[in-house]
């Protein structure tokens, strides 16, 4: 593995080329969606991947940077420090992890209980940060799997938007499994206007991965959290 000042060229050329794929697929996906691409951030998700990885990407001017599990992006982040990224936690969050994430993710996509709401909101005072969060719903009322169902997301806003060290940015969600992704997302649209007539601000519909990011175009997404298309397959965690 190359050093902190110098990633490895081989890899940097691999991950532009990667790069400038997905950006293609959101330009497309845009004009057929009549959208403008620049309305779309592309998150990268660098779960399992090297701190050398996320600083290729900042080189090539990806600053929005995601982590499903603390015991990584944690590290990561301290790692990175300096670079002006802008940290996005997506994965399932434990409340005993939220004061941890609280200190350096920007947002938290995966905002789903009443506790963890509680949890960040304690986590964020405590480091005197404000840290976006974002309810995510299940579509396919699996709860097990993460995310409110969509009748409870009203109340869970309203309890982020009134927490004090919290801004509510919107709502996430992943395609359940063996599902249409296009219907998947169209049904989140409609949580997410909802929740937008609610709190004008909450503007976020964090939606689509590397296989379905054209269908979470389609709907509206603001943030797609691509993987797998940037950087290849993860390699097995240690």
């Amino acid at each position: 593995m190359s050093g902190a000042g110098a990633p490895d060229a081989g890899r940097r050329a691999e991950v532009a080329a990667n790069l400038a794929e997905v950006r293609a697929r959101i330009a497309a996906a845009c004009a057929a969606a009549g959208r403008d691409p620049g309305a779309v951030t592309l998150v990268a998700v660098t779960k399992t991947w090297p701190a050398d990885d996320v600083r290729v990407l900042a080189g090539l001017g990806v600053l929005d940077v995601g982590e499903n599990r603390d015991q990584e992006a944690a590290p990561k982040a301290a790692a990175c420090e300096g670079l002006g990224l802008r940290w996005h936690f997506v994965g399932r969050l434990q409340t005993n992890k939220a004061r941890s994430v609280a200190s350096y993710a920007h947002a938290v996509h995966s905002v789903d209980t009443a506790r963890l709401v509680a949890a960040l909101q304690r986590g964020a005072e405590r480091a005197q940060r404000r840290v976006g969060a974002l309810v995510q719903v299940s579509l396919d009322g699996d709860t097990s799997r993460g995310g409110a169902l969509p009748e409870d997301v009203a109340v869970l806003a309203d309890l982020v938007a009134q927490a004090s060290h919290l801004d509510l940015r919107g709502v996430m969600a992943v395609a359940p499994l063996q599902a249409d992704p296009a219907e998947a997302f169209a049904r989140l649209a409609e949580v997410a206007a909802a929740v937008r007539a609610a709190h004008p601000h909450a503007s976020w519909l964090s939606a689509g991965m590397s296989a379905d990011l054209e269908a979470a175009v389609a709907a509206g997404a603001t943030h797609v959290r691509v993987g797998t298309a940037l950087l290849g397959r993860r390699p097995p965690l240690g």
